[in-house]
């Protein structure tokens, strides 16, 4: 980075990209201008730090810049919107080799492209290690938001996507027993894969037209955590049905690390599934799956009684990525 400088490098990764229609200026000038076609746009934001929510040595900088977009995507999705752009701030050492940065920025604009979006500009800066800094940006194309608010007595609670996948590729990471890849079993593969690169189900809620949620989260704290935010806006209690949690191939990649597999699916973070709440007399739309209900009172209780477990991630609780169970 050092040798080839800031602003050969921003010509350099942002070299034939094509942007999503709703950039209508990008890279290159003083500011990115971007359309907002309902006159609102969903907007949020998201950092990784190096160590603390990611390691080179365990994930690629192609998988580091996907999961940096996802995780922001899956915020927008949430919320019932369909990612449109995305504004990146980057820091790192002086002498970070510029195949890093490059390989992030690759993972990015495939990130975002799977979503619907595009990279539509950022800042590139020198820092101590490497910290991306996303925003991500979302058109409601005239639709109501969902928001985590919305849920009531006598709904159910469903999710869209894996739950535990990440958790387990973690501990397969920490604890070491990672080989070599013609030696993993299929379902450590698919922790290690999910771990590394979320794969969030975007279409599972933007393809709705009918039944959408009426209270909606981005499961990125822990599935407790999660339902938990959404119970307190709500003022509702939510209970969640064990049975219907259970995945027997996270059950084997639990057994090879003397793992509990419940506490990854309950608590353990990262996976960037969605979790809503849905009318009870109405079928489920294709992709979610019933995992339990929503009454009075306040809270969420696992076949009616408080769980004994920690419920995800604290971004000031929580420790560095090499030791804590959810990283964000």
């Amino acid at each position: 980075m050092r040798e080839l400088g800031e602003f050969a490098l921003i010509d350099r990764i942002n070299a034939g990209r094509a942007h999503a229609r709703e950039v209508l200026i990008g890279p290159g000038d003083d500011a990115a201008l971007i359309a907002a076609p309902d006159g609102r746009f969903v907007v949020t934001t998201d950092m990784l730090v190096e160590g603390r929510h990611f390691r080179f040595d365990w994930s690629s900088p192609v998988d580091v810049g996907r999961k940096a977009i996802a995780q922001n995507a899956a915020d927008v999705v949430a919320m019932g919107a369909r990612p449109t752009s995305f504004v990146v701030a980057l820091g790192c050492p002086a002498d970070t080799p510029v195949s890093v940065i490059e390989g992030l920025a690759d993972g990015m604009w495939q990130e975002a492209a799977r979503a619907g979006g595009s990279i539509a500009g950022g800042d590139l800066v020198r820092s101590s290690e490497v910290v991306i800094s996303v925003t991500a940006f979302g058109d409601l194309g005239g639709a109501v938001e969902v928001r985590r608010s919305g849920a009531s007595k006598g709904e159910i609670v469903a999710v869209a996507g894996e739950l535990g996948w990440s958790a387990a590729g973690l501990a397969l990471l920490e604890r070491g027993t990672v080989r070599a890849t013609t030696e993993l079993s299929r379902f450590e593969a698919k922790a290690l894969e999910t771990h590394r690169v979320p794969q969030p189900v975007y279409d599972a809620v933007l393809a709705l037209a009918a039944n959408r949620p009426r209270a909606l989260t981005d499961i990125s704290d822990g599935l407790l955590a999660d339902l938990g935010h959404l119970a307190r806006a709500s003022g509702v209690s939510i209970d969640i049905d064990r049975a219907l949690l259970a995945d027997p191939e996270l059950d084997a990649v639990a057994t090879s690390v003397n793992a509990d597999a419940p506490q990854w699916i309950l608590a353990g973070g990262e996976d960037h599934a969605f979790a809503g709440t849905f009318d009870a007399d109405a079928p489920l739309p294709p992709g979610w799956r019933r995992i339990g209900t929503v009454g009075v009172g306040s809270g969420v209780t696992v076949d009616g009684t408080t769980p004994n477990m920690r419920g995800g991630w604290d971004s000031f609780r929580g420790s560095d990525e090499s030791s804590t169970p959810s990283p964000r």
